[in-house]
């Protein structure tokens, strides 16, 4: 099984990366982690006419805004959206006319799906749970080719993360701010971690490696930022790595 980083920035693209998107490549399905602009990339690396399911975390511009690049798709495979519910109704409020091009419109089979909060087996074991946010957002737990996937971004520390992530193969979460910024007053309103307290879930979670991922624009402005920030979670947990667009691992 193979993951795909195809946006790594958090708020917007710049040339370190453009923002959040993650392909993994299964054997009876691919799975694409949210839909930021890094999803232009997408038919560059779907070859097989195997059923593609997107999940999303959230409704930030950052996390669908890649919605709008859908026009430019002609996958032949049907394509599944999942989100926490009320998303079908807020995805075509956002993609519509005067905007961009409607979903309906693109000549994909689309569906939306509707999540609540739990375990569902359709299309493969999965769970979701609410991450600490400004907004509301869903972490994800999947089993994929008998590995669990788990994805956290947009987040502060919370039970759920340790939940979701127990003894997970691959930890995904996010990496918004830089040591010591989660104690500053304006962070606290929009909850995000910092290397150490995505190390610290990593560990507590016994997970079996890390990734960090959803670097705030603003926040990390190159790649050696966030060289940076994976020396310093490796100093709690080993195994981590900072992600970077096109970076691929196999699980």
């Amino acid at each position: 099984m193979k993951v795909t980083f195809l946006g790594t920035n958090g708020w917007y693209a710049t040339h370190t990366g453009n923002t959040s998107c993650i392909l993994i490549d299964c054997k009876r399905c691919y799975v694409v982690l949210d839909a930021g602009d890094g999803i232009h990339k997408l038919d560059e690396h779907i070859k097989e006419d195997k059923p593609i399911h997107l999940f999303l975390s959230h409704m930030h511009l950052d996390h669908i805004i890649g919605f709008h690049i859908f026009n430019k798709f002609h996958f032949r495979q049907k394509l599944t959206i999942y989100g926490e519910k009320g998303a079908s109704e807020l995805i075509k409020n956002i993609i519509r006319h005067p905007y961009t091009v409607p979903l309906e419109d693109v000549g994909m089979d689309i569906e939306i799906v509707d999540l609540s909060e739990g375990n569902h087996s359709t299309p493969f074991e999965f769970e979701c749970r609410r991450l600490l946010h400004s907004d509301s957002v869903l972490g994800y737990r999947m089993k994929l080719d008998n590995k669990v996937i788990t994805y956290c971004t947009d987040t502060g520390p919370c039970d759920n993360i340790l939940k979701l992530s127990k003894d997970a193969d691959l930890l995904i979460t996010e990496c918004s701010l830089k040591t010591g910024m989660d104690m500053l007053e304006e962070h606290k309103k929009w909850p995000h971690m910092t290397p150490e307290l995505a190390a610290n879930a990593a560990r507590r979670a016994n997970a079996g490696k890390l990734v960090l991922f959803h670097f705030d624009a603003s926040v990390y402005r190159s790649l050696k930022e966030r060289k940076k920030a994976e020396d310093e979670a490796r100093m709690i947990f080993e195994n981590t790595v900072a992600s970077e667009d096109g970076m691929q691992i196999d699980v």
